[in-house]
C-alpha cells in the first residue's frame, strides 16, 4: 500500500488544484440535469412526498401549488447552477451560488427525519433507508460539496481581495 500512496503523491494530479474545477463543473451539470425536470408535470407529481414532508420547504405548495413550486425550484436550481458556472472566473457569483446550493441541500436534507414509509420495516426500520430517503441521502454528499465551494470561493475571493487591495497600496 506505501508503494501505491507513494506513486499516487508522485503523480501530476495530486500537484495542482484539480478537485477544485471538476467539483465545480460537476455541480454545474446536476444542477442543469435536475433543474431541467422541475419543468414538467411528471416530476411536479413526484415532488409531492419531498415538499409536502420538508419542513423548510412545505410552505411552497400553499404559496405556488403543486406546478409552481416544481416551476420555482427548477428557477432556483438553474440559478445556482449558472452562479456556481460564473464563479469559474468570478468569485462574488460563485460565492452566491455556493450559498443557494448550502440552502436547497439544508432544505432537502431535513426532509430525510420527516419522509414517511423511508425506513424498511422489514429490516427493522431505521438505519435500512428504502426509496425516497435512499434517494435523499445524496444530497448529504452535495451539501458537503456545496459548502466546499463556499469555503474555497471565499477563500480565494479574499486572496483576490488582498492582491488588489496590495495593487492599490503600491
Amino acid at each position: 500500500m506505501d508503494a501505491i500512496i507513494h506513486k499516487l503523491n508522485k503523480s501530476s494530479l495530486f500537484d495542482n488544484d484539480l478537485e477544485y474545477p471538476i467539483v465545480r463543473a460537476a455541480m454545474v451539470i446536476m444542477f442543469f440535469f435536475f433543474g431541467y425536470q422541475k419543468w414538467f408535470q411528471y416530476e411536479a407529481e413526484v415532488l409531492i412526498p419531498y415538499i409536502s414532508n420538508g419542513p423548510l420547504i412545505s410552505w411552497m405548495y400553499p404559496v405556488f401549488g403543486v406546478r409552481g413550486a416544481s416551476l420555482f425550484l427548477g428557477v432556483a436550481e438553474w440559478t445556482f447552477g449558472a452562479l456556481i458556472f460564473a464563479g469559474f472566473w468570478n468569485k462574488r457569483l460563485g460565492i452566491l451560488g455556493a450559498l443557494g446550493s448550502v440552502g436547497t441541500f439544508m432544505a432537502t436534507v431535513t426532509i430525510i427525519p420527516f419522509m414517511p414509509d423511508g425506513w424498511a420495516e422489514s429490516a427493522g426500520g431505521f438505519p435500512a433507508m428504502i426509496g425516497p430517503v435512499a434517494f435523499l441521502m445524496k444530497d448529504v454528499v452535495l451539501l458537503a460539496v456545496s459548502v466546499y465551494l463556499l469555503k474555497e470561493d471565499v477563500r480565494r475571493q479574499a486572496v483576490l481581495s488582498r492582491l488588489s487591495a496590495a495593487r492599490v497600496a503600491a
